[in-house]
């Protein structure tokens, strides 16, 4: 496998990295036991927690120079990836205040006696982390897990390996032993092999829906404990009372950020026959509007997709969904003037469930946009998808949003705003996109054993 930075912006090769060889995996792992057998017994949380603090402020210390690698990995803006860096930080801040509290035994009430759980780190993770926020996937799941006792070996994706190892020396940078995180240039059969070593005790993936297949598959075999963020096709439903100015100022943060390459941002816009027209005219407009150009620009507001294989496969789902009736409302037109991996921002509509994209993510600037006559319409088209991570809501009457909310088969919703991360609150979703939680109590433990203790009355 070829871990290289292509800017896909100017298209050049500006690193590349050798393949881990096995003696390197066998460190790894050595290393990596070495320290949770150290840490196993609940020791060291407050150096640990020094650590993160540190990394914090390091983050926050080289915002646009960790923020310009990230750019040149997979071409975000630059100011989308300075506010990534800044929410790693704020992970640090998060974890560092409630460790000792997400660790401390819960008493247990029973007339038979006494108990309590014990929150117990339980092993070396394995971590397959994708592309398209570089350092916010590696920190969502390395500090809770650092703080909780379980290191961790890195397999990210092969076009952001700049990013991945200025995370992984930052970390070693703020202090933290050998072992802690380390990054690791590997194929998929290396990462088989460290999943089925013994000293491996957790997986924690995200990606694609056959990246998760394959890994899940692997700790299955080995019986480990895996959590899977799959992505997804997340469903905007705009309610027949909505204010119309405020949902425009959404839509672009909704769909166009990070260039669409977000896996919960919303794909799929659920529109009330009375605003349906009204709501196209101004999606063209935003989408008409944007400011294609150098990511690294402060005036630019679209940056290029991560790659040139993204491209192809994003304008191969557009041509097939178009082939199959989908109407083109907007866009769908080479950007012929910039030599990166640019594609205009699309608005289809009339994709019907027969149309082989109907239930495609489609991880780029294309919005699909749906009809509906009745609320319960737009809520059986939401839930018509193999996917169910996220979802919005919009709409003036907030009783009614909760209700439409409570019926959307997806792991998070939000109402009256599009996607959003925030360390205190949990992040996941059901169906093909995944199971476990990341962020928020439930991440922290994601890879903690309760360890009941229970003594009988005499």
């Amino acid at each position: 496998m070829a871990y290289k930075t292509i800017n896909p912006y100017t298209n050049e090769v500006e690193h590349e990295y050798p393949q881990a060889t096995a003696a390197e995996v066998e460190k790894a792992l050595t290393a990596a036991h070495r320290l949770y057998l150290r840490w196993r017994g609940g020791g060291e949380l407050a150096e640990r927690k020094q650590v993160i603090t540190r990394l914090g402020e390091l983050l926050r210390n080289r915002k646009h120079e960790l923020g310009t690698l990230i750019t040149h990995d997979m071409g975000k803006l630059i100011g989308e990836a300075e506010g990534e860096v800044e929410l790693c930080a704020s992970f640090c801040d998060y974890y560092v205040q409630r460790a000792d509290q997400f660790l401390a035994p819960t008493p247990l009430y029973t007339e038979s006696g006494n108990a309590y759980v014990l929150h117990q780190a339980t092993g070396v993770l394995m971590a397959v982390e994708p592309w398209n926020f570089p350092f916010y996937q590696i920190a969502r799941v390395f500090i809770p897990n650092f703080l909780a006792g379980n290191p961790m070996i890195l397999k990210d994706a092969s076009n952001c390996p700049t990013s991945a190892q200025a995370f992984a020396d930052l970390v070693k940078e703020a202090g933290a032993p050998d072992g802690s995180l380390t990054n690791l240039f590997i194929d998929y059969d290396q990462v088989g092999t460290i999943i089925a070593d013994k000293r491996v005790q957790g997986v924690c993936l995200t990606g694609s829906e056959r990246g998760g297949q394959a890994v899940a598959t692997e700790a299955a075999k080995s019986l480990k404990k895996s959590t899977m963020e799959l992505g997804g096709n997340d469903a905007f439903i705009v309610l027949p009372d909505a204010d119309i100015d405020k949902l425009t100022a959404v839509i672009p943060a909704a769909r166009l950020y990070n260039a669409g390459q977000v896996c919960t941002s919303s794909k799929r816009f659920v529109v009330p026959d009375n605003l349906y027209d009204e709501f196209l005219d101004r999606a063209k407009r935003i989408f008409s509007s944007v400011k294609m150009g150098d990511p690294m620009d402060s005036h630019t507001t679209l940056a290029p997709l991560n790659s040139k294989k993204a491209k192809e496969k994003l304008q191969k789902q557009v041509d097939l969904a178009v082939e199959h009736g989908a109407k083109v409302v907007y866009g769908d037109q080479p950007v012929d003037d910039l030599e990166g991996q640019f594609f205009m921002p699309t608005i289809l509509t009339e994709i019907d469930r027969d149309n082989p994209v109907f239930d495609q993510e489609m991880f780029g600037p294309v919005m699909a946009v749906y009809k509906y006559h009745d609320v319960a319409e737009a809520i059986a088209l939401a839930n018509d998808s193999s996917y169910g991570l996220g979802s919005t809501v919009f709409g003036t009457d907030i009783k009614q949003a909760r209700q439409v909310a409570a019926q959307i088969e997806t792991g998070m919703t939000w109402i009256n705003s599009g996607w959003a991360s925030l360390p205190e609150l949990p992040f996941g979703g059901v169906k093909h996109s995944g199971y476990g939680r990341e962020l928020a109590e439930q991440g922290f433990k994601s890879f903690v054993n309760d360890h009941l203790v229970y003594e009988p009355e005499a």
